[in-house]
């Protein structure tokens, strides 16, 4: 429950989002996959094979929890190991046939839960607050390599 007193942005955001990750990968599960699985998946899709490595940085995990991912999504049928043709000693990661019938359904199912979530907001409205998540998540990631993005310190000095 957020105060309404004294509001959280970030709590906030926490909250919708665990919400709406609650509900989307509840439809998901019908379909035999799951939210985490998702940026795995578009990402082959877009771009055919990657490494393991690849896949752990698109996704923002750590290399053993992309192992467990990808061993999980790999039993479910869901990605195969192919040779890497640069590297005869590595092997990439695909999406199988299954997958690929599968994500059509995934995404018609994620922008039906996007636009509920929305309803009610203006084209001007989505994209303020587009904006401005965009400005927050720069904020972050500056956080995250060491900078000052988002301290407010060049406003303090103005």
């Amino acid at each position: 429950m957020t105060d309404i007193h004294e509001p959280n942005p970030l709590k906030l955001i926490g909250r919708v989002t665990r919400g709406f990750m609650r509900i989307a990968d509840g439809g998901l599960r019908e379909l035999g996959l799951a939210v985490g699985q998702l940026p795995v998946l578009v990402s082959l899709k877009l771009r055919k094979a990657l490494s393991q490595a690849e896949l752990a940085r698109i996704a923002q995990v750590e290399q053993p929890s992309m192992a467990q991912l990808l061993a999980r999504m790999e039993r479910d049928g869901l990605v195969e190991r192919v040779p890497d043709p640069q590297d005869g000693r590595s092997r990439l990661i695909s999406l199988t046939p299954l997958a690929a019938r599968r994500l059509p359904k995934a995404k018609a199912l994620m922008d039906a839960h996007a636009q509920r979530a929305l309803a009610g907001f203006s084209q001007e409205e989505i994209a303020q607050l587009t904006a401005l998540l965009v400005r927050l998540d720069a904020n972050v990631e500056g956080m995250g390599a060491g900078g000052a993005a988002g301290t407010g310190a060049e406003n303090d000095a103005r």
